[in-house]
């Protein structure tokens, strides 16, 4: 509970997987993927509940284990590759509040982020009550520096690179004056309830960004994702050591 309202962490964990087939209960430091956000939401300050919607017997046995709910299995008509991702969520709420267990906020955490600790959750949504006049969303982004669009390219017909998006090569800009952009990374969704009912999503008009440093951004999509979060959590406090220290002053000689 967060001031007098209540919070529900959801963690979505579906059998099918194309990219990495299993990947959600796929082993990562001796523990299933969909562990990770469990134990994330657990150990935040204001999660009063941690649910787990999956279709899987399966699935939802080892979510028991390590600590979610799992009151409902997911039905299969909102289980499969064409189902809209805000069927699942509203399906949980609605299963919830229909056993009269209702929340004011909902955080939303995806086993394919396990780098998404209890203090990111704490702090996404302490800053989402402080805006809370301004905005009903809080959504997890990362910079884009080397995919930033500015330096994006095409081929052509001819089969030679294109800049895509100035008139030619000499025209591109230098990387301290382009205007600093950012992607959506899946490290974690947050909203009021009300809000998630009125828009259908977390991605709208009032939704502030929640900028996670790069090395918490990886997602596992396929078996590369995972080999790189596996060599991050081996090196996790050097990261946040390394970035805890000042920046040394660079000479502008």
């Amino acid at each position: 509970m967060i001031g007098d309202k209540r919070v529900l962490a959801l963690v979505p964990a579906r059998a099918g997987s194309k990219g990495l087939p299993g990947k959600n209960v796929r082993p990562l430091q001796g523990k299933p993927l969909l562990a990770w956000p469990i134990e994330a939401a657990r150990g935040s300050r204001y999660v009063d509940r941690v649910v787990i919607s999956t279709d899987s017997t399966e699935f939802a046995e080892l979510a028991r284990a390590a600590g979610a709910d799992v009151p409902f299995l997911r039905p299969d008509h909102l289980a499969n590759d064409t189902a809209p991702s805000i069927g699942f969520v509203e399906h949980c709420l609605d299963t919830l509040e229909a056993a009269g267990d209702t929340y004011h906020y909902i955080v939303l955490l995806e086993p394919t982020s396990p780098l998404t600790e209890a203090q990111d959750i704490d702090k996404a949504l302490e800053t989402l009550v402080a805006k809370e006049h301004d905005a009903d969303a809080i959504v997890g982004v990362t910079a884009l520096a080397s995919s930033h669009p500015a330096f994006a390219v095409r081929i052509d017909t001819d089969g030679l690179m294109q800049p895509y998006s100035s008139e030619s090569f000499g025209q591109l800009p230098r990387r301290q004056d382009i205007e600093p952009l950012y992607s959506l990374d899946g490290s974690l969704y947050a909203s009021t309830v009300g809000a998630i009912r009125r828009e259908r999503g977390f991605c709208h008009r009032r939704t502030l960004p929640f900028v996670t440093p790069r090395w918490k951004s990886f997602e596992v999509d396929d078996l590369v994702d995972f080999i790189c979060i596996e060599a991050i959590l081996a090196n996790r406090e050097l990261i946040k050591n390394a970035e805890a220290r000042p920046t040394p002053c660079r000479s502008s000689t």
